[in-house]
């Protein structure tokens, strides 16, 4: 294909995606450090994901972009108000995730309170022959649970708990008329209230560190934080001393705020479970998410984006 249009490519992929690109777009990596002062004019499309994002000055290098697919649930790495500004389209992958960050949620929540990780490398480093049995762990089953968000995935989280007699609570930005469940104001009492607080709400300047010292000292010694949303969520520093502290119990972690960097003091405290975020990497839901990601990027999707974009403009809604 003659004049083909770039695409900037932002974090990874597969090379089917790969693939899939190169066959209508010029491909340009930001990894590779291109010379978007020189050429930022060429790219229409960027092809990225929930946790890289866009970031505002390779957004603003882009002055003839038209389209951003994100490879992910969440886009708040991505200013909308700029792309609602300059009319840039924005797709992403909901409900493909549903199933898989829900089941990491409670899997997080099991693993935690039963010792999984540790038990683990006891039976490894052949202890339990030379030591004798693990100390006692703590059951998963009847517990309060509050989750912080009733999007779709909490939605999902909260049914797949009712197969282990859990009690639910939710805090939300509005009463959802959840059947079975509690709807709680305010997020500190929720986290009073709960053996369990599971973040599952979207990231973004909204929602950073609404679980803060004060939630986390409500949630207690014996209770426990599990966060699959998105690290800002969670005050890291307050946590992290929370811990330390003995102020709070337990904590089951997929998500950070600086990640994939994690903070040293995480790593040798044997009451924490901490993850890669992993969900999104899910084996059975790549072609799911593949097949989003290039209807977005599709000749047929470039057909409606070239048409609105060129259509006279008394035909364009406000």
């Amino acid at each position: 294909m003659a004049d083909k249009p770039g695409l900037l490519l932002i974090g990874g992929a597969t090379p089917r995606m790969m693939d899939r690109f190169t066959a209508d777009f010029t491909i340009h990596k930001l990894a590779d450090g291109p010379d978007l002062a020189a050429m930022g004019d060429s790219i229409l499309a960027v092809a990225t994901n929930g946790h890289d994002g866009v970031p505002s000055d390779v957004l603003a290098a882009l002055p003839n972009l038209k389209i951003i697919s994100c490879y992910g649930v969440g886009y708040d790495a991505i200013d909308t108000s700029v792309l609602v500004d300059r009319g840039i389209l924005l797709s992403h992958t909901p409900n493909v995730l549903n199933e898989e960050v829900a089941d990491t949620a409670i899997m997080l929540m099991l693993a935690t309170y039963r010792n999984l990780i540790t038990d683990d490398a006891y039976v490894r480093a052949g202890r339990w022959a030379k030591e004798g049995n693990v100390p006692l762990s703590r059951s998963g089953s009847g517990r309060t649970v509050g989750i912080l968000g009733m999007g779709r995935i909490g939605q999902r989280i909260a049914e797949k708990l009712a197969a282990f007699n859990a009690t639910v609570l939710y805090h939300a930005r509005s009463d959802k008329g959840m059947a079975d469940m509690r709807y709680c104001p305010d997020l500190t009492q929720m986290a009073k209230d709960a053996d369990v607080l599971i973040c599952i709400t979207p990231g973004g300047a909204a929602t950073r560190h609404l679980v803060n010292a004060e939630v986390l000292d409500a949630l207690g010694p014996e209770g426990m934080l599990i966060n699959v949303s998105r690290g800002s969520v969670v005050d890291e520093v307050a946590l992290v001393k929370a811990l330390q502290d003995g102020k709070l119990g337990w904590a089951g972690l997929d998500v950070f705020d600086a990640e994939p960097h994690v903070p040293q003091e995480l790593m040798s405290m044997p009451n924490v479970v901490l993850l890669p975020h992993p969900p999104s990497s899910q084996i059975g839901i790549v072609a799911p998410r593949h097949r989003l990601l290039w209807g977005a990027l599709s000749p047929q999707t470039w057909q409606i984006v070239h048409f609105v974009q060129f259509m006279p403009e008394s035909w364009q809604m406000s």
